[in-house]
């Protein structure tokens, strides 16, 4: 709350509506569907039927206050009842113009004409509760440790499954191998994945979001595996490529090339620097080995509520890390038509430098 109240002041507002999930369980500790709505006053959730005793229960310090049929007119309705109309007509109210959609937003403008609002000013904030999360907490920190325990635990059995498979001449497909990292994750206190997990084998590795499939795993197949877990909402995200059987010399070339790049990349991420410059190390070490052309994606993003936060190892991300962010290494190089590697790790920048949060094994394996 405290970080809410510092963009109140610095963007002079009266309020801010908090829209995405994310964001409303940062602010009050929100974790179902509605809306939150901070000021200088007590914050409020509103909700419906189905999350207001829970919602009662994670934000004690916040009024929750059920709504029946439109949300956002219960809020209208709220604020002139507890403020009164002098002080609402005036009002700015920061918004999350990143997640609103523009349905809402003409909705909303709908009822400030409908209760002769349209002084009150929405001021789209670009990010900037996003922002707010991108140092974690000593807390935060250990849920996404955790998490990635769990992460290391599930591809630690995920290969002891495949060779006992394969010991027995029994087929594995990828869709099975997706399924037993999900099911594993949860067996050991997951509460559900981080995104749809990826288990691509053969040519179908050389697509960095590739679907799984009824595909069997073949003998001489590259199988890259990317999968993660949430322990109290936070995010855990790792990815290993792994080849069935025995590896090739061009396999063996594009799997040192990018665990080159990933290590250089970890040993540069520091306070101070800036994300394109650790995406830069990366990317030149793939690029003065010919591969350059094969590495489309970003070498990382930020983890944490969201799987998907800022910053980001990119070519454009100009943020200054500092400590307590929490970051994706992972390079990647795609060949069309002969598959790809990609290997992950999951590192929080320290005073000094960084410490990798995932533990996995990244030398080249051979499951035979």
């Amino acid at each position: 709350m405290k970080k809410m109240e510092k963009i109140l002041l610095a963007r002079q507002l009266d309020g801010i509506l908090v829209s995405s999930s994310a964001n409303m369980r940062s602010s009050v500790g929100f974790r179902g569907e509605g809306i939150v709505f901070v000021s200088r006053n007590r914050p409020l959730v509103f909700t419906d039927s189905r999350y207001t005793i829970a919602a009662k229960e994670e934000c004690p310090e916040a009024d929750v206050i059920q709504y029946k049929k439109n949300i956002y007119e219960s809020w209208l309705t709220e604020l002139l009842e507890r403020l009164g109309r002098e002080a609402v007509v005036g009002m700015s109210i920061g918004f999350e113009d990143e997640t609103m959609t523009v349905q809402t937003y003409q909705t909303i403008h709908a009822l400030l004409k409908k209760h002769e609002l349209e002084n009150m000013t929405l001021v789209p904030l670009h990010k900037g509760l996003d922002q707010l999360r991108q140092v974690k907490t000593k807390q935060e920190l250990l849920d996404i440790e955790k998490a990635e325990q769990i992460g290391d635990s599930a591809f630690a059995r995920i290969l002891e499954k495949i060779r006992e498979s394969r010991s027995q001449g029994k087929e594995l497909t990828e869709k099975q191998v997706a399924a037993y990292l999900e099911f594993y994750m949860k067996e050991m206190g997951a509460e559900g994945t981080s995104f749809d997990t990826i288990a691509a084998s053969g040519i179908h590795s050389s697509m960095p979001h590739a679907i799984p499939t009824d595909k069997v795993l073949e003998e001489g197949d590259f199988l890259t595996m990317d999968f993660g877990c949430r322990v109290n909402g936070y995010c855990s995200d790792m990815t290993r490529t792994v080849v069935i059987g025995k590896a090739g010399e061009r396999q063996r070339e594009i799997y040192d090339v990018v665990l080159r790049a990933q290590t250089a990349a970890i040993q540069a991420v520091k306070p101070g620097i800036k994300g394109c410059e650790v995406d830069a190390v990366a990317r030149n070490i793939i690029r003065e080995a010919g591969y350059g052309d094969c590495f489309g994606h970003s070498l990382g993003h930020s983890v944490g509520l969201m799987i998907h936060e800022t910053p980001c190892f990119s070519p454009k991300d100009e943020t200054v890390l500092e400590p307590g962010m929490v970051i994706t290494v992972e390079p990647g190089i795609y060949v069309e038509g002969f598959g790809g590697v990609r290997i992950e790790d999951v590192v929080a920048v320290t005073e000094d430098g960084c410490r990798n949060l995932t533990h996995s094994p990244k030398g080249l394996m051979e499951l035979t």
